[in-house]
């Protein structure tokens, strides 16, 4: 076989592994659909905590904690419309509190000190995991829900330790983990976009 054959084979099977992982990911997209019944109640609900002077908490670890920064990101900032800025803080955002509170308390408190430190009652706190089995997490919601704030889970296949730990919980059924974090970039697009609908362009 020729170099210029070899890799036409090769181009070959990597078009074939990239067409079957965008297939997997719109069979994904497809079986989500179900859930954007409670995405709208989240949002509604969101909405109504933000605008009367509540706050959104968010947390996750690794490629969990970029989608928690980005939805933050999109009510601090503006997803597509303009309003006023609404106040949300991912937990894995100051790098010094992380530390301190990992040093001196261990990794599994790290969210849920500052979940302490900064929930009210009513908040509302998204966790975000692909495994809906990390620690911190865990240990984020059950401290969320002991100060009366609202937590809710964005995670991979149910069920799981973090959505039976929270109020409510969206499940993925993917078997990939970059597979379920595409996904849940499009639940916190879709979120963002039902807070600003039912906030209708608010200043």
């Amino acid at each position: 076989m020729t170099a210029t054959s070899q890799q036409r084979v090769s181009l070959r099977h990597a078009s074939t592994a990239e067409d079957e992982r965008l297939a997997e990911l719109a069979r994904a997209a497809l079986r989500f659909r179900a859930w954007t019944p409670v995405l709208n109640r989240w949002g509604v609900r969101l909405a109504r905590v933000l605008d009367s002077g509540g706050r959104l908490l968010a947390c996750g670890n690794g490629g969990s904690a970029a989608e928690a920064q980005h939805l933050t990101a999109e009510l601090t900032g503006r997803f597509e419309d303009d309003r006023r800025p609404l106040s949300a803080i991912p937990l894995h955002g100051d790098a010094s509190a992380v530390t301190a509170i990992g040093n001196d308390y261990g990794a599994e408190q790290v969210f849920a000190r500052q979940v302490r430190a900064h929930a009210r009652r009513g908040d509302v706190l998204v966790c975000l995991s692909t495994s809906g089995r990390s620690p911190n997490v865990l240990a984020a919601a059950r401290q969320a829900r002991r100060l009366g704030a609202t937590a809710w889970a964005i995670t991979g296949p149910g069920p799981n330790p973090l959505a039976e730990a929270c109020d409510d919980a969206i499940t993925v059924e993917a078997e990939r983990a970059c597979t379920v974090q595409e996904i849940h970039l499009a639940a916190v697009h879709l979120l963002c976009a039902v807070v600003d609908r039912t906030l209708g362009g608010k200043r």
